[in-house]
């Protein structure tokens, strides 16, 4: 056992030490070669008719705020089509007000909570548009998000199928809403950069994207029996060979959790639909068509592996520890490793992302962002993965609960 514990040990310290540099190298890279900043001529092009997509579910505390400025963007062609998938507050009666208020917003009131996959499926099937963006109801679209997604099939080819943009956090005042808003940037941020010069990309963000509806049909549509529809689309489409893109500039802000029940509740959901994912998609191992997205397939099963070990590992010490000592050692050992790594990492994903969002003052809470990231995510992936394994033969609809939205005045 021993011996065991002293492989899994060199595994936890080298695993996030090389994949530290990996996202590192990777956000430099992408940053410098295709991250330049080159104005958009809003006049030179042709715009569109776009279609954008927002499913919601309880949201009467943000919904009109979202709709509002959807409406004010300047984007000319759109329509907004928001389908209420059962809400149990006041969200129907806001929508319909709205309904009556804008000519350019239709609404779907569904009686029954049926998932925001489904809720996707019956706004795609109402939709009137080649060009889908998908907008989360307790969001804010930066006014000219639609024009820096939409630009990309201009250029890109038809065989682009969807292009992600950039989340970005508005709750910024308590610790856990700063901690999250380091991690979207030396996290999130550093790694679509990365994934995008592999060629493929693990997931589009769900909460802002935009689609070709060609693209969607060619493969179904989204995973109504999937918890992460945003993750199961994404493979679908790139396994079907179609692109996906990255656009930095398309900003849209939103509300983070500010409890650690919120966040556990969040993280256990993302880190179960990562894992549904890959238990369902295991099949790309086996053509030799898929091997680009091998790596990103790969890394997902080692991070997976990653968090059991750190956890088989740290429970081996508090229990077999012959003193405080040796004890304090593992854990100082693999914390400094972590918080180093996590620090430069930080850093540079913070100096790239300060192009569109002055975050850099928010370096002082990366001192706190490791102890709660990487001990939390590790034990979230390992008590979701039985429900991953469960929901494999599960079926039927993947409903959503009211998530926490943190301070929805902010």
């Amino acid at each position: 056992m021993q011996k065991i514990v002293s492989y899994l040990s060199q595994f936890i310290f080298w695993y996030p030490f090389m994949m530290s540099l990996f996202w590192i190298a990777g956000s430099i890279l992408f940053f410098r070669y295709r991250e330049k900043i080159q104005k958009l001529d809003f006049d030179k092009f042709e715009w569109p008719f776009i279609s954008i997509l927002v499913p919601c579910y309880n949201e009467e505390a943000t919904i009109e705020e979202t709709i509002q400025y959807l409406m004010e963007m300047p984007y000319p062609h759109k329509e907004v089509i928001v389908v209420n998938d059962g809400s149990l507050d006041g969200t129907a009666e806001i929508l319909h007000q709205l309904a009556n208020k804008y000519n350019e917003l239709r609404v779907i009131d569904c009686k029954e909570n049926k998932g925001k996959a489904n809720a996707l499926h019956i706004a795609c099937h109402a939709s009137k548009s080649e060009y889908l963006i998908t907008v989360d109801s307790d969001a804010i679209l930066d006014k000219y998000a639609a024009f820096y997604l939409i630009h990309h099939f201009f250029f890109r080819g038809e065989r682009l199928g969807a292009v992600t943009g950039n989340p970005r956090i508005r709750n910024r005042d308590t610790l856990l809403s700063r901690l999250q808003l380091v991690e979207y940037a030396s996290i999130i941020g550093a790694i679509k950069r990365t994934q995008r010069i592999l060629g493929k990309i693990m997931t589009v963000s769900g909460v802002v994207v935009a689609f070709r509806k060609k693209a969607l049909v060619d493969v179904g549509l989204w995973d109504r029996d999937m918890i992460t529809e945003d993750i199961s689309v994404s493979w679908k489409l790139q396994q079907k060979f179609w692109d996906i893109r990255y656009e930095p500039r398309a900003l849209c802000w939103m509300l983070v959790p500010e409890t650690i029940r919120g966040i556990w509740k969040q993280r256990i959901r993302w880190a179960q639909g990562g894992q549904e994912v890959i238990l369902r998609h295991w099949k790309v191992l086996l053509d030799w068509r898929q091997r680009r997205i091998w790596p990103i397939y790969l890394e997902q099963w080692t991070s997976l592996l990653w968090s059991f070990s750190w956890v088989l590992v740290t429970f081996y010490y508090l229990f077999n520890a012959n003193s405080v000592q040796e004890l304090f050692i593992w854990f100082t050992f693999s914390s400094f490793t972590l918080v180093l790594l996590s620090l430069t990492q930080l850093w540079i994903s913070l100096k790239v992302d300060s192009t569109y969002d002055n975050i850099t003052s928010y370096y002082f809470w990366a001192a706190w962002y490791p102890i709660v990231y990487w001990i939390l995510n590790a034990m979230i992936v390992v008590f979701a993965f039985p429900k991953a394994v469960k929901s494999r033969f599960k079926g039927g609809y993947a409903t959503w609960t009211s998530p926490d939205r943190g301070n929805r005045m902010t």
